[in-house]
């Protein structure tokens, strides 16, 4: 039965492309496991809160996508080899500096919404409504999760770009 309405050979490329964020969400979800226990220095409390934030944030968004693979009526791709095969993330020793740490994360996250955009891609051209909510929603606490990182990694006399709204572009 094919209670979706939707033709299970469109959906074969959304499932591939679910199956590629899975796999970049299982490595950065352990990074970030990585980073949470071995941040050191001045920043540790905000850092360590940070990274946990993020990570129990991940693991919501691996059993969701997991699950909407499912929904799909495919199996999700399940082992952690298969994941760091398949993975443009890749793993980071956690002997580096908290701003470092903060520079790879914002560099995964760059990874993972590219991602998100070949999934969006992939299932508006299936016309696949649920993935597309979902990811959708993913995106903008993504961009903004991103944009905090950034933030905290700016030096104060940093300034943002400026637009003169009374000129048009």
């Amino acid at each position: 039965m094919n209670y979706l309405n939707i033709n299970d050979k469109k959906l074969v490329p959304v499932v591939a492309e679910l199956n590629q964020l899975l796999a970049e969400y299982n490595v950065y979800y352990q990074k970030l496991r990585s980073f949470h226990w071995n941040i050191l220095g001045n920043n540790f409390f905000d850092l360590h809160n940070k990274f946990e934030e993020l990570y129990n944030d991940a693991k919501l968004k691996i059993d969701e996508t997991a699950e909407r693979i499912l929904t799909l009526r495919y199996h999700p791709v399940s082992r952690f080899g298969e994941y760091l095969k398949m993975a443009e993330i890749q793993e980071t020793s956690a002997m580096i500096t908290d701003t470092e740490m903060v520079d790879k994360i914002i560099s995964d996250h760059q990874i993972i919404l590219l991602q998100m955009k070949r999934v969006i891609t992939k299932a508006e051209m299936a016309g696949d409504e649920g993935t597309l909510d979902m990811i959708g929603a993913y995106i903008g606490k993504l961009e903004k999760a991103s944009w905090m990182l950034d933030a905290w990694n700016k030096n104060t006399e940093d300034q943002l770009k400026t637009t003169n709204m009374n000129k048009a572009s």
